[in-house]
């Protein structure tokens, strides 16, 4: 990685200098004829003409019903800045989902403010970084200059694409510091801007903004809709691609799975949407299993839940249990079945009008039935659920809300969430699961180890549900086939 160009530079590892430099006030150890070559012999590069960004209606339309929600109120929502990883390096940015849901930008910095415009309505305005100065030597010695990160859209190319009036973040922060009347920001995303707010906002005040905007993204719009079956199609082509390199993993480690998968998300998509779970023999019984350094041997089963990002950040989250040499042992095909008809009968529940639990209880009635079944626990089956047994190898929650973040929604109100109902374009997962963990002497020893989830997104439908991870096959005979298929 190249190194900037700072004052600091050791002067052993400055050139020989030939010429007397005139010394430069603005950036000492550059000179005065470096610096005025600089500024000029640069074409303009403006684009014009530019379209507006597929979802611009959509993002207008969820920025009125943001305005109608807090009339006569400033409402301020940064994408953030850039994190440290190490020293002076820093991790990829990711618009905060807030902003990048209102507005379809996704560069670092940018922040939406909503000035009322009397005791109803809002004009908006995208503050954003513009394009890096020629005449200050910005473009070229600052490490964010387009010289080092790339080139950055103008303001008016920024207007043109999302739809919106955009101005220079520079002179925010004291703009809101002057500003009055009441506001709410979305913290935890901008220092600077919660500094010029702090004696404006309140805790209780900045949390109703955030929490209003985890439930609206609760149902999803006709382009939401198309963006996260965009993911699962990603989804699906990466867990093939998964498949078709399992004699490579064998020969390495997870970490080869991980990578495969990863290849597919940045070809075809922003990124992943979470850390990769790639959990071969007893690390499938670790819930969010993301270290990936595991071996990969046949005869085992390989858990992978992982997720394609597309380009405007709606995520896809699917799981499917495979065995890694291609054929279920009589065991481990008990349990995948018995997880498989859990996870039919928690889809089957997935409908308009039904509460979000009823998904998770109609699963989890499969599960105890199954472990009472097999001996693991003292039926009848309604005390096992009363008492909640089944936990000890069920673990977690049946699902949760899909969208721009993977547990979408996590704001939201309990009885908007978790104790309200299913609406027509809602999305979650079914996600079932039996761990047996391999230290656990209650079972007997040939479960032990053995870790199965099976993960699907579901589309809540006007009549019912839709699976938008169809494309992948779920029961344990047809898992097979599809796997022998891809061998070849």
């Amino acid at each position: 990685m190249a190194d900037e160009l700072t004052p600091e530079t050791p002067e052993e590892e400055q050139p020989k200098k030939k010429h007397k430099q005139r010394k430069n006030g603005l950036y000492p150890g550059v000179s005065d004829e470096l610096a005025e070559n600089m500024r000029t012999g640069w074409a303009d590069t403006e684009l014009h003409g530019l379209e507006p960004i597929p979802q611009a209606a959509h993002t207008a339309a969820r920025r009125a019903a943001l305005s109608a929600r807090f009339p006569g109120e400033r409402l301020v929502v940064p994408a953030g800045r850039l994190k440290t990883r190490s020293n002076d390096t820093e991790y990829p940015f990711r618009a905060s989902t807030e902003y990048a849901y209102l507005t379809g930008d996704q560069t670092e910095n940018g922040v939406l403010v909503l000035e009322p415009t009397g005791e109803t309505g809002h004009s908006a305005a995208v503050y954003l970084l513009p394009r890096s100065n020629r005449e200050n030597g910005e473009f070229w010695l600052s490490g964010q200059g387009e010289l080092w990160v790339g080139r950055r859209h103008s303001l008016t190319e920024a207007e043109q694409l999302l739809g919106i009036p955009a101005r220079d973040v520079r002179e925010l922060a004291e703009a809101l510091t002057e500003a009055e009347g009441p506001v709410r920001n979305v913290r935890g995303h901008d220092s600077v801007i919660e500094s010029a707010l702090t004696d404006k906002v309140t805790k209780e005040r900045d949390e109703e903004l955030r929490v209003y905007l985890s439930e609206a993204r609760a149902v999803k719009d006709d382009f939401e809709i198309g963006e996260l079956q965009k993911a699962v199609d990603s989804t699906v082509r990466g867990f093939e691609d998964v498949v078709k390199v399992l004699d490579k993993a064998e020969a390495t480690s997870e970490r080869y799975i991980e990578g495969t998968f990863f290849l597919r998300a940045r070809v075809e998509g922003n990124d992943v949407g979470y850390g990769s779970i790639c959990a071969a023999g007893p690390h499938a019984c670790t819930l969010h299993w993301v270290r990936n350094d595991g071996d990969v041997r046949s005869g085992d089963l390989l858990l992978l839940d992982a997720g394609v990002e597309t380009h405007s950040l709606y995520t896809a989250d699917v799981t499917r249990t495979l065995p890694v040499n291609g054929a279920f042992t009589d065991i481990q095909r008990q349990i995948y079945d018995a997880v498989y008809a859990s996870q039919e009968a928690g889809i089957a529940a997935v409908k308009p009008g039904a509460k979000f639990r009823d998904f998770h209880d109609a699963s989890q009635h499969v599960l105890a039935e199954k472990l009472v079944e097999w001996g693991l626990l003292e039926g009848p089956v309604e005390r096992v659920l009363e008492l909640g047994l089944q936990r000890r190898w069920t673990l977690h929650g049946t699902g949760h809300m899909l969208g721009m973040d993977v547990h979408d929604c996590a704001a939201a109100r309990t009885e908007a969430y978790v104790d309200g109902t299913l609406e027509p374009g809602m999305c979650l997962t079914v996600e079932p699961g039996l761990y047996f963990q391999a230290d656990d002497l209650t079972v007997p020893e040939e479960y032990r180890g053995i870790g199965v989830r099976i993960e699907d997104d579901i589309l809540v439908t006007e009549d019912g549900n839709r699976n938008l991870s169809a494309g992948l096959p779920r029961t344990s005979v047809d898992v097979e086939a599809w796997m022998a298929r891809l061998k070849g």
